[in-house]
């Protein structure tokens, strides 16, 4: 029962190299599955989200993150009518191009790559990988992905210009991508705000009574709340409210695509790529409540001194290693060499950096650097 305006598999572009119809699995859902298989979705169990392990093992990581996304997803996506598949797949491949060290490494990532005019971008890397990168058929490189994964990997959470990509030409730039994929970056904000504040409280960066202030939409839910549960634990009251703030969001961007999609008059994909602006979206109210989190979570988490230390080094450590790499690339595993012989030294650097979990960067850096 698809809404007319959700992407049908059996409408796919399909993929690079053809390949046979599955007997019991859809297109998308091989997709997902490729996804779920591959090295580097593995890998982000061991990439930073937020909080490193200094903290504690309860905290998300980039792979837990991008489990939360993707069940957001899928019940968004099956409360729109569209096609929850397609959406499951974009969900769990949308992290996949990060770097070690959340965004303090793709910072610092970007910032080598820009001495050498070039840049590193996360979506545009995670497509590298999907086409190139993983190696897990005989019959073709990378994951030979469908058309509406890979356009989704790269347009979810942005517009790229056909100008200044020449090279993406192919994923009509021109366009805005299907709603399942216009979902992801939202979906992503509902999963992420709300995590970072039960991290935060839980790493003690963040006080109930300083969310409280802060959030007034957090204030709201806590005190009704606290008046239904007023004998749980502190605990249990912030669980209870981080819960109605993910049903508040969710409800919102269901609600309200819903209402832009009606406005707009849609009523085929080929309309919802027509369209001068993103159909997905949320409410203008429970927009300014998402900033308000988003602002807070900046201020006094992401940007905070508690973890200042820990970012530093972490981009020193991209730093140091990407120049040393760049001075002594003989000692650059085999493969990456043979790379830098059809591609720039410092476009291997980074890929070979980018593909890096915690541990391994570390490793590498004791090997290379601490001298």
């Amino acid at each position: 029962m698809l809404a007319p305006y959700a992407v049908r598999v059996e409408d796919s572009r399909g993929r690079r190299i053809p390949e046979p119809q599955h007997p019991y699995r859809t297109d998308f859902q091989r997709d997902r599955d490729r996804i779920i298989h591959a090295r580097a979705f593995r890998r982000l169990e061991a990439k930073t989200q937020v909080f490193t392990r200094r903290y504690s093992d309860h905290f998300r990581n980039r792979l837990t993150h991008t489990l939360e996304v993707t069940q957001i997803s899928r019940t968004v996506a099956g409360a729109l009518h569209l096609n929850a598949d397609l959406a499951e797949a974009l969900a769990l491949v949308h992290d996949i191009g990060h770097p070690p060290f959340g965004h303090a490494g793709e910072k610092a990532l970007n910032a080598a790559m820009r001495e050498h005019g070039l840049a590193f971008d996360h979506n545009l890397h995670a497509l590298r990988i999907v086409e190139n990168f993983e190696q897990r058929y005989a019959a073709f490189p990378g994951l030979n992905l469908t058309f509406e994964v890979r356009e989704g990997i790269i347009k979810h959470s942005r517009d790229y210009s056909a100008h200044e990509h020449p090279d993406l030409s192919e994923y009509l730039l021109e366009r805005r991508p299907p709603i399942e994929a216009q979902l992801i970056d939202l979906t992503d904000e509902i999963a992420y705000n709300t995590a970072d504040l039960d991290d935060g409280y839980e790493a003690h960066l963040l006080t109930l009574d300083e969310i409280r202030e802060a959030v007034p939409i957090f204030e709201n839910f806590y005190i009704e709340v606290a008046k239904i549960y007023p004998d749980a634990a502190e605990k249990l009251q912030f669980n209870e409210v981080i819960r109605r703030l993910m049903n508040r969001f969710a409800d919102d961007l269901i609600s309200n695509t819903r209402a832009q999609v009606q406005s707009a008059g849609v009523g085929t994909v080929e309309d919802v790529r027509r369209c001068p602006e993103r159909l997905a979206a949320f409410s203008s109210p429970v927009d300014a409540e998402r900033r308000q989190i988003k602002e807070f979570l900046h201020e006094r988490v992401y940007f905070s001194q508690s973890l200042a230390d820990e970012k530093e080094n972490a981009e020193r450590l991209v730093r140091e290693l990407f120049a040393f790499w760049m001075a002594h690339p003989d000692v650059l595993p085999r493969s990456y060499r043979e790379k830098a012989k059809e591609e720039s030294l410092a476009r291997v650097i980074c890929d070979y950096i980018a593909g890096m979990t915690d541990y391994f960067i570390f490793e590498q850096y004791e090997k290379h650097c601490r001298r």
